[in-house]
């Protein structure tokens, strides 16, 4: 079971709920956002709440998003706190009664005021940060973008200051008057596991995928 590492930033990002499960370790804090794939961003507009799935990379102790000019989640990151959540999962949790079923999982509550970036070379890396974070390697093989499609993204900065993990691992714990009860219990692991890379219909005959395409994910932990 995780315990705590460190002491929260603010008490806004202090773990209340399954306290034991907190941890505010940088590096775990950043190895769980290196992992997922998607986060999601909460923001109010126009007073209503909303949440949307959306990638992210990191680089040292910021976050980096991207969008179009007109992106209205990444309107509201700026001069406004938003939160930022992203979890792994890692195993389903099977107890012997419906009160003990659950999940492993690592998760991660970001809180934070986004500034945008608009110098062009710091926006070009944090683009090229995002594709080498889906696929290591692809940058250099792919055109380069042009000016245009560089002026119609916007990047925007949210910095790590303020954040919190939650882990939950090992197996379900059961009352032991269930332990004779005829369940199978335990953890079933999860992982990504790629498949077959499907061709876009346009590809030329004989380009094939490189090799780290195929093996995607086996360097990744937890997928």
């Amino acid at each position: 079971m995780t315990t705590h590492t460190s002491r929260p930033a603010t008490d806004r990002v202090r773990v209340r709920r399954r306290a034991e499960r907190a941890s505010y370790d940088q590096d775990l804090v950043w190895e769980i956002l290196d992992e997922a794939l998607l986060c999601r961003v909460a923001f109010i507009d126009d007073g209503v709440p909303y949440v949307l799935p959306t990638l992210h990379t990191r680089q040292g102790d910021t976050l980096y998003f991207h969008g179009s000019q007109q992106n209205r989640m990444l309107d509201r990151m700026l001069g406004e706190t938003v939160c930022v959540e992203a979890t792994v999962v890692d195993s389903l949790v099977l107890g012997r009664s419906v009160f003990q079923n659950s999940m492993n999982y690592r998760s991660v509550v970001v809180l934070g005021t986004g500034h945008e970036i608009l110098d062009r070379d710091a926006k070009l890396e944090a683009m090229l940060a995002l594709v080498d974070r889906l696929m290591p390697g692809r940058g250099p093989e792919l055109r380069p973008l042009t000016e245009a499609e560089l002026g119609s993204t916007r990047i925007i900065a949210v910095p790590l200051d303020e954040c919190s993990a939650k882990v939950r691992t090992g197996p379900p714990v059961d009352r032991e008057a269930d332990y004779d009860l005829p369940v199978w219990a335990g953890e079933l692991p999860l992982r990504i596991v790629p498949g077959t890379p499907i061709p876009e219909p346009h590809l030329t005959p004989g380009i094939e995928p490189r090799d780290n395409l195929v093996s995607w994910g086996s360097g990744r932990s937890g997928v």
